[in-house]
């Protein structure tokens, strides 16, 4: 079959410039379509849907914690959160005079008549209790060696096992009795099939107030602090772990509770040691 010029010009492609501008054209001008508002419903409800599906594993993920805060809270509206537990009193009680104790005839009448005792016992192990939040936890010591050789990540691996079984005093900084920075961590909330217990210990942390106490019992010893300020800072900000002129202890724990975004930094001066 003879093709003519005028065939081949109908079948011949376009240019690339041609083609660009026929598409560019095309969506310049093409009628606008407004989204129906059916469409627009099923948008809202798949961001609904997501934004529910993430809230529910995050609850999940940080159980311990929330139920924690939870009842904190309920407490504060329902009691008065100010009144510290009595078994944490730092309020000395008056030396009560021993006496014999009188001859009885039965073990029943010689337990009605055992008189106070006024001996302090402190805990054989180290210690953090805060009376404002109910907190008596052990304090666990991590080795320097992993600091000292600079491998960060032995250093990680060691904390994270060392936080099953309480707070840790953070490996470099001033140890209790020693003059400077007493640094102790712990979680706010962690993985719920960790096995340790204190997965959540510092949840509440933040609801610590100035001139609060805080109680670290080390070696037979009980040193008494009061809180001075409480910050929030970024994870790359070190100076909190930084040696200090004054005697004093550095809390530092995750924030918002079940996130690593921020540290919450609780800071307390020394006031007195007692043996």
């Amino acid at each position: 079959m003879h093709i003519t010029a005028q065939t081949y010009s109908k079948l011949k492609p376009l240019h690339h410039e041609d083609s660009l501008k026929t598409k560019l054209f095309s969506l310049t001008h093409a009628p606008h379509r407004p989204i129906s508002s059916g469409r627009a419903g099923s948008i809202i409800r798949q961001v609904l849907a997501t934004v529910l599906i993430f809230a529910l594993f995050f609850a999940i993920m940080n159980w311990g914690a929330i139920t924690q805060i939870v009842t904190w809270e309920y407490q504060k509206i329902t009691q008065n959160t100010d009144t510290i537990n009595p078994l944490y009193t730092l309020v000395e009680k008056a030396e009560v005079k021993q006496q014999p104790l009188p001859l009885t005839r039965t073990t029943a009448e010689s337990k009605k008549v055992i008189p106070a005792i006024t001996m302090r016992v402190a805990p054989p192990d180290t210690r953090l209790v805060i009376p404002r939040i109910n907190r008596n936890v052990p304090v666990i010591n991590v080795s320097t060696e992993s600091i000292i050789k600079k491998d960060w990540a032995k250093l990680e691996r060691d904390m994270q096992e060392a936080l099953r079984f309480g707070v840790i005093h953070y490996p470099g900084t001033a140890r209790p009795g020693q003059q400077g920075n007493v640094v102790i961590t712990g979680h706010s909330s962690y993985f719920p099939w960790d096995p340790g217990r204190f997965k959540d210990v510092f949840a509440v942390l933040h609801d610590l107030k100035k001139g609060d106490q805080i109680l670290l019992y080390n070696n037979q010893k009980r040193y008494i602090y009061e809180v001075t300020t409480l910050t929030k800072v970024w994870p790359s900000e070190l100076d909190v772990l930084k040696p200090s002129t004054e005697n004093k202890l550095t809390l530092i724990t995750c924030t918002p509770v079940g996130t690593n975004l921020k540290r919450l930094i609780v800071e307390a001066k020394l006031l007195r040691v007692e043996s």
